[in-house]
């Protein structure tokens, strides 16, 4: 496991930005929804804006190493767009329900949600006498109990509610009394993604081309959420654009927290590597809180502290059990470059996309 010294410190820097815009990114959200944008509508324009944007430069970029399209890749993209649209929806619809930081703290799931599904379709090898399998299993258990605690325990506010809109109270308040079924939306995204994951690594060796990839997925993405939105929202002008928090919710998520942090955790993975990048996440929780209880007036309740820190104890552990694993690959292939294991790892730090 890597330090922080001079050759981190770059990387350091970029996660902990990834991390902001990904945490800014659900409190803007919320922020718009609270205001009347229409969540689903904001899927499709984010997926829009954001393939315009990989378009030119997945093109450029891969211009002479682009792998060619077949029946069976396109299936797989799908399905990862699949996996993808209905992990924003998913998200979306939990945080309207729930609170910014209520989503952060689940998305600590991811890892044990992956690690379930890889067990079950046989890309995990379980060894009980193992420590690594041990501590994987350990911190899985961990993030689900912690999740449970977050969803049925509130408790009194640690950090109480700051004084905003009349407006704003009335939909705050009334999206605490369905807390828990936000909070079950927002395991179903991380379920999702996870299922995202297992896919995405099987297609990474048959598509390197990241880039293209992305942005096939995306538009495919956009398309589907495009029919979805279609064929819920009854109501004609939710699709009109105004200079509102609803545009700069759609413009962040597509340029911020899509495609900015796609490229700085990208790079970020490739300097300082997969499990590095991993310990970053439950940074999210802090920025979250502090941002929701800001722009929101969101109190941070007992509960979610409780099982906050159950779930992030639960996420080392299993990033523990990772990197034991990955020291054992490194000691017995010491031949092979340092820097390949970690490829089909890159998937599971970018939160990145909005998948």
């Amino acid at each position: 496991m890597m330090g922080i010294g001079n050759n981190n410190l770059v990387p350091f820097v970029g996660m902990v930005l990834a991390i902001l815009a990904q945490t800014s990114n659900m409190v803007i959200a919320k922020t718009a929804m609270s205001h009347g944008t229409n969540k689903f509508i904001m899927v499709v324009y984010s997926n829009t804006i954001s393939s315009l944007i990989l378009l030119p430069c997945s093109f450029f970029y891969h211009r002479s190493n682009r792998p060619s399209m077949t029946s069976s890749l396109f299936g797989r993209f799908f399905l990862l767009a699949l996996f993808g649209c209905s992990g924003q929806i998913f998200g979306y619809v939990g945080i309207e329900y729930s609170s910014p930081t209520l989503g952060t703290t689940m998305f600590n799931l991811i890892p044990a949600f992956t690690f379930i599904l890889a067990v079950i379709f046989r890309m995990e090898t379980l060894y009980w006498r193992s420590s690594s399998s041990q501590a994987k299993i350990l911190g899985t258990i961990m993030s689900m109990i912690g999740a449970f605690v977050v969803i049925f325990y509130k408790g009194p506010p640690v950090v109480k509610r700051l004084p905003i809109s009349n407006l704003s109270n009335q939909l705050l308040f009334s999206s605490h009394s369905h807390w828990i079924l936000g909070g079950f939306f927002l395991a179903s995204d991380c379920f999702v993604s996870s299922l995202w994951y297992i896919v995405q690594a099987s297609t990474q060796k048959k598509y390197p081309a990241v880039l293209l990839a992305v942005l096939y997925q995306i538009s495919l993405s956009a398309v589907m959420s495009a029919i979805f939105a279609l064929i819920v929202v009854k109501d004609a002008s939710a699709w009109k654009l105004k200079l509102d928090m609803g545009l700069v919710s759609i413009l962040h998520t597509a340029i911020v927290s899509t495609v900015i942090r796609y490229s700085l955790i990208t790079w970020c993975v490739s300097k300082a590597g997969a499990f590095y990048c991993a310990m970053f996440k439950p940074l999210g929780i802090i920025f979250t809180v502090f941002m929701g209880a800001i722009f929101l007036g969101e109190s941070f309740y007992l509960g979610s502290l409780i099982g906050a820190t159950i779930i992030v104890t639960g996420f080392y552990v299993v990033m523990r059990g990772k990197a034991k694993d990955q020291e054992k690959v490194d000691s017995s292939e010491s031949s092979l470059d340092h820097n390949s294991p970690l490829l089909l790892n890159k998937a599971q730090d970018k939160q990145e996309l909005p998948i």
